[in-house]
């Protein structure tokens, strides 16, 4: 018994230190380079809401999210929703052509060696893509993966 219970704490511990950001909790920050290579922090969005989205060329769900997005940034982006979208692509050239193809107008950011897990994937404790967190105009994370119907409730709601 005493084994399972050493065992059950190490678990608790081990998850607890490799979960992502909890709901309630300040964003960790991000920076990183944009298209033209300009770093661009997520803090520099302080006063926004943020729906921050870590996303790659290669992943069919992730582009179909990027079309499905289109539509509400059109709707929400003048009464303050900003998209942070984070590639984790390893190859920047696929990278800018899915953002041209996919035509977002949202911010977009690469990081290159994410592909491989480094830090901003631990960090966030990224196991899949896309991820998402909506993040409030204080820096406070307020969902994590709200889908489509969810994140307009929260929209409507915020601004």
């Amino acid at each position: 018994m005493r084994k399972f219970l050493i065992g059950l704490f190490l678990l608790t511990v081990v998850t607890s230190v490799n979960a992502q950001p909890p709901v309630g909790s300040k964003a960790p920050d991000i920076s990183l380079p944009n298209g033209k290579g300009e770093i661009v922090k997520l803090s520099s969005l302080k006063g926004k809401v943020v729906l921050l989205d870590f996303w790659a060329s290669w992943c069919g769900p992730c582009r179909q999210n990027n079309r499905k997005m289109t539509s509400l940034y059109k709707q929400y982006k003048d009464k303050g929703l900003e998209v942070f979208a984070v590639s984790i692509d390893g190859n920047k050239n696929a990278w800018a052509n899915a953002v041209q193809q996919d035509k977002t107008d949202w911010l977009q950011v690469i990081d290159v060696k994410a592909e491989r897990g480094n830090e901003l994937t631990q960090t966030w404790n990224l196991q899949y893509i896309p991820s998402t967190f909506l993040i409030d105009k204080e820096g406070t994370i307020l969902a994590v993966g709200p889908q489509k119907d969810e994140l307009e409730k929260w929209l409507k709601r915020l601004l």
